[in-house]
C-alpha cells in the first residue's frame, strides 16, 4: 500500500512497485480525483481513502491496512490547512500507523527528509523529525528514507524551480549557501520499490539518499538553466543574492499566503549543508543516479593560477619558482 499514492513520490513509488510485479493499493484523500493523476498502469489498483488528520490512532489504521504486507508512507504537506495540521500529518499518523504496523505485523517505509534538527524553528521541520522518533519508538519493522532535493516532472517544487532557472535573473537568499544533491524522482521510487524487497531482518532503519552533483541553491539553478538549454548557447543568469532578512521577511509571506513552494522550513534547509551522510542510492538501485542539471564549463579566463611553478632539481626536491611573464 503506498500512502499519498498520487502525490509526486508516491506516484513513482507505485509505478516502480508495479513494474515489479506487485499488486499496489494507493491511499489517497480524494479517490474520484485519483484516475486523472496516477499513470495508465496504476489506474486498476484498489483505491482507499485516506485523511491523515483523522488517523491519529492504531485502531483507526487496522481496517485500512487489510490484506497488506508492506506500507509505504509518502505523505506530506508543505502548509497546514484547517485540521491538516504538520503535528497530525508528519507526526501523531505516522506514529500510529507504526504501532498498527507492529500490531500487524507489516512492513513499513516512511519517507521523511533530509537536514532535519533539533534546533529547527520550522513547524514543518520539527513535526518531520517528530515523526522519526516516534516511529523509531516503536516494534514496527521500519525503515525511515531521507531524499534529498527531488526533481522531475509533476512535483510542485520542481516545477516552480525549473521555471526560475529560466528566468534572466536568479534571486536566491545570500545565506543559502548549504549544498544539495539533488535527486531524480524517479531513482527515489526505484529505492523505495527496492526496500519494500528487503526483509526486515537486512533492512537498514535510516536511508539517506541523493544525487551525484553537490550545488548551492544558486549554482543548482544554473545548472537546470543549463540542461533546458539543449543547444547550449544561452548565457548564464544573472545572481541577485537577496540580503538574509529579507529573505526571511518573504519566506513568511509565502507561509502566510501559500504562494510557491518557498517556506522559511525550506529557507532553514538551505542555510547549511542538507548531504546524505552515506548515500544508499546506488545499491539500492544498481546503478549511478541520473544526472540532475548541466554545469557549465568553466571560462579558462576566469581559471585560478598558481602563485608559484614548481621545477623538480638534480637534488630531487621541488623549489618554488616565480612565474614567467604573461
Amino acid at each position: 500500500m503506498v500512502l499519498g499514492g498520487t502525490g509526486f513520490i508516491g506516484r513513482h513509488a507505485a509505478a516502480a512497485l508495479r513494474a515489479r510485479g506487485h499488486a499496489v493499493t494507493i491511499g489517497t484523500r480524494h479517490p474520484r480525483r485519483a484516475l486523472a493523476k496516477l499513470p495508465a498502469g496504476l489506474r486498476c489498483s484498489e483505491l482507499r481513502e485516506t485523511h491523515f488528520e483523522s488517523l491519529t490512532t492504531r485502531y483507526v489504521w487496522q481496517p485500512l491496512l487489510r490484506d497488506v504486507d508492506v506500507v509505504v508512507n509518502a505523505v506530506g504537506i508543505l502548509r497546514e490547512r484547517g485540521s491538516e495540521t504538520y503535528d497530525r500529518v508528519h507526526h501523531m499518523a505516522p506514529a500510529a500507523l507504526a504501532l498498527a504496523c507492529e500490531r500487524l505485523g507489516l512492513r513499513l517505509i516512511h519517507v521523511s527528509a533530509l537536514g532535519l534538527r533539533r534546533d529547527a524553528r520550522s513547524g514543518f521541520l520539527r513535526s518531520k523529525l517528530g515523526g522519526e522518533r516516534a516511529i523509531a519508538r516503536t516494534g514496527a519493522d521500519y525503515s525511515i528514507v531521507r531524499p534529498s532535493l527531488l526533481d522531475g516532472e509533476g512535483g510542485y517544487g520542481a516545477a516552480w524551480l525549473r521555471r526560475v532557472a529560466s528566468w534572466p535573473i536568479h534571486a536566491y537568499p545570500s545565506d543559502a549557501q548549504g549544498r544539495t544533491a539533488a535527486l531524480d524522482v524517479r531513482d527515489l521510487g526505484d529505492a523505495l520499490a527496492a526496500l519494500c524487497e528487503i526483509p526486515g531482518t537486512s533492512a537498514p532503519r535510516e536511508v539517506e539518499l541523493g544525487g551525484s552533483a553537490r550545488r548551492t541553491m544558486a549554482e543548482y539553478l544554473g545548472a537546470l538553466r543549463a540542461s533546458q538549454d539543449k543547444r547550449g548557447a544561452s548565457r548564464p543568469a544573472l545572481r541577485l543574492p537577496v540580503p538574509a532578512l529579507l529573505a526571511r521577511l518573504g519566506s513568511h509571506v509565502c507561509d502566510l499566503l501559500h504562494f510557491s513552494p518557498f517556506s522559511y522550513g525550506h529557507l532553514e534547509l538551505m542555510r547549511r549543508d542538507n548531504l546524505p551522510r552515506e548515500n544508499l542510492l546506488q545499491a539500492l538501485i544498481s546503478r549511478a543516479p541520473a544526472p540532475v542539471g548541466r554545469d557549465l564549463p568553466v571560462p579558462r579566463s576566469s581559471a585560478r593560477r598558481p602563485a608559484y611553478a614548481f621545477a623538480a632539481t638534480p637534488s630531487g626536491h621541488e623549489t618554488p619558482v616565480p612565474p614567467r611573464p604573461q
